[in-house]
């Protein structure tokens, strides 16, 4: 039977990258070159031109691991943009929860 080599890896990658608020979800796919980084996926996406001039992630992810500009991307990868949150998480829940403590709130 005759030796067979493992294919060879993709030339190029198909990458997500993704932005949210209360709003709307934005969804740009990006084709890149195998080796290709974080930076380069959102540059070439276009996503920037959807988002206000002055918005700059507060982080950076692939698939919720946060990640730096420079990470190499694999085929598949979901790049998702991280913007401040307007109040802490914690802090909303606790005031739903006084909501629904107050006289004449149903609580469920």
């Amino acid at each position: 039977m005759p030796e067979t080599s493992p294919p060879a890896p993709p030339s190029t990658i198909r990458v997500e990258v993704v932005y949210a608020d209360p709003q709307r979800q934005l969804v740009r796919v990006a084709t890149l070159p195998a080796g290709a980084t974080v930076d380069e996926a959102v540059r070439i996406s276009g996503i920037r031109d959807a988002l206000p001039a002055d918005f700059e992630p507060i982080l950076i992810g692939i698939f919720g691991r946060l990640v730096t500009a420079a990470a190499l991307l694999s085929d598949g990868d979901r790049v998702e943009l991280y913007r401040s949150l307007k109040i802490d998480p914690k802090q909303a829940r606790r005031r739903r929860a006084e909501k629904q403590k107050r006289p004449g709130t149903a609580a469920f």
